[in-house]
């Protein structure tokens, strides 16, 4: 799975080679315009959910999609974890999502964008895809709510379960739901280089409730799980790279979910199109 997800990266960040690199592409000459993101992102821990999903050890996320195909609404994505350190060939992961997403309200106060989505995961490195998961979410976000411009408040309803009647490696404990109540703040400060008039930064922070869900059969307890703050921005490469930073911080309060709390960095390299 290593050598597919670097293939996919490598070809995928350089314009020119399968992408027109043009922010209006069309799919197989066939005029449909398609837009989309690929990203390469390092790791200095994995968590997902509150979990420590490699137990401290850095890890590799590649991630393809398509956003508002043919002016639809819909989108999918890929996306793939790897572990760079060694024995955890189970955990690495591939995920596969569809989702639809629009707004409402436009204009008023009470305006909300909004997002529906199905994902599925799958596991490789295990045999008769014993913990192969699938998921259905929602989102909803407020951009006007809050009378602050850039202040967005957000929440995020999960629904988990197994994939398969034989996927018994989850255990009973897999099915259930998340709670997230999110918050982001953006703001600018003045660019460091000259063709740069403003680098933009971006808060955010969350609030997670899980209903007792583990996707590694192991016993949660019903509760606020855990507590998140980050911090990201932006910055141009040229050639539609960008490059993606991140510093985040997580407070465990379920010490089934994870017994430590938890700081860790991420640097990206995103290809737009």
């Amino acid at each position: 799975m290593r050598n597919m997800l670097f293939c996919v990266a490598i070809v995928s960040l350089c314009p020119g080679i399968g992408m027109s690199g043009s922010k209006d592409s069309e799919l197989l000459g066939y005029g449909m315009d398609v837009h989309g993101s690929v990203e390469v992102t390092y790791q200095s821990k994995y968590i997902w959910r509150g979990f420590d999903v490699y137990d401290d050890d850095p890890a590799m996320q590649v991630t393809a999609g398509l956003t508002d195909i043919m002016g639809s609404g819909v989108g999918v994505a890929f996306a793939g974890h790897v572990a760079t350190g060694i024995g955890h060939t189970n955990e690495e992961r591939l995920d596969f999502t569809v989702y639809y997403a629009d707004s409402m309200f436009r204009g008023e106060i009470f305006a909300a964008a909004y997002r529906i989505g199905w994902v599925h995961y799958n596991y490789p490195g295990l045999y008769k895809k014993q913990m192969d998961l699938e998921e259905v979410h929602g989102m909803l976000s407020w951009p006007n709510l809050t009378g602050m411009k850039n202040l967005v408040p957000s929440y995020a309803l999960v629904g988990m379960w197994p994939a398969f009647s034989g996927s018994s490696g989850v255990g009973s404990n897999a099915s259930g739901f998340l709670h997230f109540l999110m918050l982001d703040y953006s703001f600018a400060v003045p660019g460091a280089l000259p063709d740069t008039p403003e680098q933009m930064f971006k808060l955010h922070s969350e609030l997670v409730y899980n209903d007792g869900v583990s996707p590694f059969n192991a016993d949660v307890d019903h509760g606020w799980s855990h507590a998140v703050i980050g911090a990201t921005t932006d910055v141009d490469l040229g050639y539609g790279v960008v490059l993606v930073p991140s510093l985040n911080y997580q407070v465990s309060m379920e010490r089934s979910v994870n017994p430590h709390n938890e700081a860790w960095a991420t640097v990206g390299a995103r290809y737009s199109f």
